[in-house]
């Protein structure tokens, strides 16, 4: 039992699925543990009473055509093919204008007596014409949150102690207004008002265990994803990961494209980057599929007439792109760009998007046609990346930040594949960051 618990340290290896009888294991690690391990997987696929069935997950990968697959296939019949059953967000509002409809949206959830909704916003934003604009009622409590640095698992524990003392109920619902890292406190803060503990607890994948309080996500930068992801990025104590759970999915997004005009040149090119390497990696990722592959292209042709043609409806295609890439990775995955981006900011503090793109910008080697066509772009919108690598970087910070970047397996898995330990040792990575 120990023995194939610690042969696989990958969250998508042998995974008790709540029997000892009944163990999960992902497509891709079916064929690696097959291939390099035969009599090792034959011992346990075969032995009475202890392995009762293999549920194979993500069957939609490339590699069910594999010779290998088809071998593992023909020899354990036992093996129950298993397809990833994702929830989408359930309601989706999109059009110009759409904002104006909030107050009927809200208006059927308001059910507790002397309840309220909870409304965060960018700080931004903050006596602007757009909080002007939020329909507040009775007790509805405002909550401005300043997004200068990316969320941290503090922030969002001390807002939900607030909340908590302001009303002795639940909050009928939170509604999130911003950009994603906005958006991302709304989500955890809607989970953690309904499961006990610190959010630094709940950063990993399906640790959530009581469904959130109903949320709302509109977005006012397009993008990150944020608005269709079933994860919100937060810096905890020890790590910079998200709460990955079908939980933290919104139950209601207004898609607006007026919000998102006037976003200032960098911030808006910064955050559209984010989506365009989203498509990249999703696209060049061993994990792809036909059904990520049908969002990450149109999400891609989308990007392009923004960013290269300057489309006259910018917004509106922005706005969609950034919700198909985020159905890319949904049933795929990033990639190399998005784990350095996690180590320089959690160690340096560089926001998520322009830390994508100083990431991306140094990627030739491993997405060259996506360097080249970001190369393009950035001079097309006049962007000049800062270098953000301290000379004097002491050596713990840098250790810090390959630990961080390597840590992030299934990134580098997508990336290139199983031997990626071989391909990106430590050198490699500290190599990539002394070039930012």
């Amino acid at each position: 039992m120990n023995e194939i618990q610690n042969y696989s340290r990958s969250p998508y290896g042998f995974l008790l699925q709540g029997s000892l009888e009944i163990y999960s294991l992902s497509l891709y690690y079916m064929c690696l543990e097959y291939e390099q391990k035969p009599d090792f997987f034959k011992k346990y696929m075969t032995r009475p009473h202890f392995i009762r069935s293999l549920r194979l997950t993500n069957c939609d990968s490339p590699l069910r055509h594999s010779p290998v697959f088809l071998r593992c296939r023909e020899n354990f019949p036992q093996v129950i093919f298993m397809h990833r059953n994702f929830r989408i967000v359930p309601q989706i509002m999109f059009g110009s204008g759409s904002f104006n409809q909030l107050e009927d949206v809200l208006k059927p959830k308001r059910v507790t007596g002397g309840g309220f909704m909870v409304f965060i916003i960018d700080d931004v934003f903050s006596g602007k014409e757009l909080e002007k604009r939020l329909p507040m009622r009775g007790k509805d409590l405002l909550v401005p949150v300043d997004v200068t640095h990316e969320p941290k698992t503090k922030l969002i524990d001390e807002l939900v102690v607030k909340i908590r003392h302001y009303a002795p109920v639940n909050p009928d619902g939170v509604i999130g207004i911003g950009g994603g890292s906005t958006m991302d406190i709304a989500k955890a803060v809607s989970l953690m008002l309904t499961n006990p503990g610190s959010s630094a607890d709940y950063q990993g994948w399906d640790l959530i265990e009581t469904p959130a309080i109903y949320h709302v996500g509109i977005p006012t930068l397009a993008g990150t994803g944020a608005e269709i992801s079933r994860t919100c990025i937060l810096t905890g104590p020890v790590k910079k990961l998200g709460i990955n759970s079908d939980y933290t999915l919104f139950d209601q997004l207004i898609l607006d494209p007026e919000l998102i005009e006037g976003v200032p040149q960098d911030q808006w090119f910064y955050t559209g980057m984010d989506c365009f390497i989203h498509n990249i990696e999703s696209l060049h990722g061993c994990m792809l599929n036909s059904f990520s592959k049908a969002y990450g292209e149109k999400s891609l042709e989308l990007c392009r007439e923004v960013f290269v043609d300057n489309h006259p409806e910018s917004a509106e295609k922005l706005m969609m792109a950034s919700y198909f890439g985020g159905m890319s990775i949904a049933y795929s995955q990033v990639g190399a760009c998005h784990a350095l981006s996690y180590g320089i900011s959690y160690v340096l503090g560089i926001h998520h998007g322009i830390g994508c793109c100083i990431a991306m910008n140094v990627l030739e080697d491993i997405y060259p046609e996506g360097v080249a066509e970001f190369h393009d772009m950035m001079k097309r919108h006049n962007i000049n990346l800062p270098k953000i690598m301290p000379e004097d970087i002491s050596r713990e910070d840098m250790e810090l930040m390959i630990t961080t970047t390597l840590n992030l397996e299934p990134l580098w898995e997508n990336c290139l594949g199983k031997e990626w330990r071989t391909q990106m040792p430590r050198e490699r990575v500290e190599a990539y960051f002394r070039r930012m």
